[in-house]
């Protein structure tokens, strides 16, 4: 704990590891499991349980709630881990579920910014640049992608998809898997295009840009059936590693694509049943 910061209200159980210049404010708690990485600031009545681990340079604003038992009734006490990367900002009231089966994790990358009273349940998967506004809720295993952004008030549904560079306008309701640079919201959801202002922002050459439109006009406007229109994209457009992107995610959707509802590349695992009984309820 060299050269640390830890006020004399705040509780760091013995057995909690923790970095060099680490801030630890007011009235926080740190379990004895926790992992605090270097330059890590924990603001006043933060609550870090679990087995986390909290990469450098991230910040936990006030009444946080980290590494807390999953909410799913199956959790029998079984060893799960919470992994958060560097340069985060976990802003108030946020709550981040630990998982749920042993050995399991939810991980949240570098540099993602999650604002205040937003949900990230048991077993999800937040990949590098995320940006979750105001009360974006994710039910348990959902996956969201490099840089995509998701609106405030917007829940999400267990086993979903957002893919990477994809804008969630707020106040949408997700329901099924939302392709990579596109742009929608909605409740139900509508897909507007391609998110080409967040494309041009990230510095996606115009030949790119141009092949990942032509790729989802194929998609979503040629009128032709999900794995016809994915065959076409592959014939007609010349590949680059965001096409290939798409043409992969697509495939591998087991919830069926926004705009496709109920039709799934790849078919849902029997294990998975006991998971996905408001999506039968949703196709009666």
């Amino acid at each position: 704990m060299s050269q640390s910061k830890i006020h004399p209200t705040a509780i760091v159980e013995p057995g909690a590891q923790i970095g060099n210049n680490v801030t630890i404010e007011a009235y926080a708690v740190v379990k004895g499991n926790v992992t605090l990485a270097d330059n890590v600031v924990i603001k006043s009545h933060a609550y870090i349980d679990g087995y986390t681990i909290i990469g450098e340079g991230t910040i936990v604003w006030p009444s946080a709630s980290i590494g807390t038992k999953t909410q799913d009734l199956k959790y029998k006490g079984e060893k799960t881990f919470v992994f958060i990367g560097k340069n985060c900002e976990i802003r108030e009231f946020v709550t981040i579920n630990s998982s749920c089966h042993e050995g399991t994790a939810v991980r949240i990358g570098d540099e993602c910014l999650i604002m205040a009273n937003c949900h990230v349940a048991h077993n999800c998967e937040i990949k590098n640049g995320v940006i979750m506004v105001n009360n974006a809720l994710l039910a348990g295993h959902v996956v969201v992608e490099d840089y995509a952004i998701i609106g405030g008030m917007t829940p999400v549904h267990q086993f979903c998809r957002i893919g990477q560079y994809a804008m969630v306008g707020g106040f949408s309701r997700i329901t099924h898997d939302i392709p990579p640079y596109t742009i929608g919201a909605g409740s139900p959801y509508k897909l507007g295009g391609l998110n080409i202002v967040g494309l041009r922002r990230r510095g996606f050459p115009l030949e790119v840009r141009k092949a990942l439109f032509k790729a989802f006009k194929l998609t979503y406007r040629s009128g032709l059936r999900l794995s016809e229109a994915l065959e076409a994209v592959e014939k007609e457009i010349e590949m680059n590693p965001h096409v290939e992107h798409w043409l992969k995610f697509c495939r591998e959707s087991k919830r069926g694509l926004i705009g496709f509802q109920g039709i799934a590349s790849q078919p849902i695992q029997e294990e998975d049943f006991d998971e996905l009984e408001e999506l039968l309820e949703e196709r009666v």
